[in-house]
């Protein structure tokens, strides 16, 4: 397995994986335009933007991540967020989702960033055993609210 940044050739094996991660929360229906906008971000290599990866065996792609490095006044250096994490049915419990949350906390290393942080839902208990094996669990609870 390789892990490698997100190439322009892995539109259509990233699209599926990033739609299983979708239908996996609830999110069924987007449209191709959703789709399009995100692809292209991940590739635009603006600073700021969002970065991506994929784990690679065999020539198919068993996994992705994305993060976005962002400004935080706690921490002079930044932080970055791991956003989204996904791995084909198949290819879970061999390691892919280690190897990519470790393939982000190198490249927040590189960067000078000391903090990597994501969220999930409480009841991702699969992806929660991983997650207590690598990191640490934080008290905090997530708010949000509509500007709608």
């Amino acid at each position: 397995m390789r892990i490698r940044p997100v190439e322009e050739d892995d539109r259509a094996q990233w699209q599926a994986l990033w739609h299983g991660y979708q239908v996996f929360y609830g999110y069924e229906d987007r449209p191709q335009s959703f789709f399009d906008t995100a692809f292209s971000r991940l590739l635009s290599g603006e600073a700021g933007d969002f970065r991506g990866l994929v784990a690679e065996d065999s020539a198919e792609l068993v996994g992705l991540t994305h993060y976005v490095f962002h400004p935080n006044l706690w921490r002079p250096e930044g932080v970055c967020y791991l956003q989204d994490l996904f791995t084909l049915p198949a290819a879970r419990g061999k390691g892919v989702g280690r190897a990519l949350i470790a393939a982000v906390r190198d490249a927040a290393a590189e960067r000078g960033v000391n903090t990597v942080y994501w969220l999930t839902a409480e009841d991702n208990y699969a992806g929660r055993i991983l997650y207590d094996r690598v990191a640490t669990r934080t008290p905090f609870i997530k708010y949000q609210c509509s500007t709608e």
